[in-house]
């Protein structure tokens, strides 16, 4: 017990007095989490909104195909990512082998079934109706999106949530495509081995807490935004029947 103390302690004065390699590993952390969801958003989001109204057999295998995409395995991406970046690969000509942008396109790739399958989960159970009723007044295509996305809102800031929370705590694919290379490729959850592996319990411990704040604060924000939805959603039946 003495033992872990000592090692907590050694830990939080690492933290109090912002240890240089572990302050810039959160920001890059931190980096990689919001480029790979923003892109993940940026592709998953029209992918759920097409797949919410899955009535064709392509629309069905593709839902299909994101459901089974929330349990992949990111060591099993990380390999297969990291042959085709290698050179003479299909992707070879990247030249991404062991740098941060595989880390990113790693990251994106893991998060993008969570999006997609999240976004259209939610927007397949809005009121049935809905779309249906914007289309007769006359909406075009862009503001019958951004309905259903405003009205699924939760939903989405659900899909956020998980592809932000994959993003921060990922370790296998990181270290696989990009070769958790200190202060370069490294993260905050790939840092902990490398730190373990050094005989250095302490540092892989102030990584842990970093990364443990920076998990809880994140899902702080997003819920209280996503609580927010909630009500909104609520006073809305009230305010329409007066």
């Amino acid at each position: 017990m003495r033992f872990v103390l000592e090692l907590l302690a050694q830990a939080f004065d690492r933290v109090a007095h912002g240890d240089a390699a572990l302050v810039a590993t959160a920001w890059r952390t931190l980096w990689v989490a919001f480029a790979s969801t923003a892109l993940a958003l940026g592709l998953g989001l029209p992918l759920g909104l097409l797949l919410a109204d899955a009535r064709s057999r392509g629309r069905r295998a593709a839902l299909v195909a994101a459901n089974a995409g929330l349990g992949l395995p990111p060591v099993v991406l990380g390999i297969y990512l990291a042959l085709l970046l290698l050179p003479g690969s299909p992707l070879g000509v990247l030249a991404w082998t062991n740098t941060l942008d595989a880390v990113v396109l790693a990251q994106t790739l893991l998060a993008l079934p969570l999006v997609t399958a999240l976004t259209a989960a939610a927007v397949h159970a809005l009121p049935a109706g809905l779309l249906d009723q914007a289309r007769a007044y006359g909406a075009r295509r862009g503001q019958l999106a951004l309905l259903a996305l405003r009205e699924a809102r939760v939903g989405v800031l659900a899909a956020v949530i998980a592809a932000l929370g994959s993003a921060v705590a990922e370790v296998g694919a990181v270290v696989i495509v990009g070769g958790n290379i200190r202060d370069q490729t490294n993260t905050l959850a790939s840092t902990v081995l490398l730190d373990l592996s050094a005989g250095d319990p302490a540092g892989a411990t102030a990584d842990a807490l970093v990364l443990l704040a920076i998990v809880l604060a994140l899902g702080l924000v997003l819920t209280v935004a996503q609580q927010r939805g909630v009500r909104a959603r609520r006073r809305v039946p009230s305010g329409a029947a007066r």
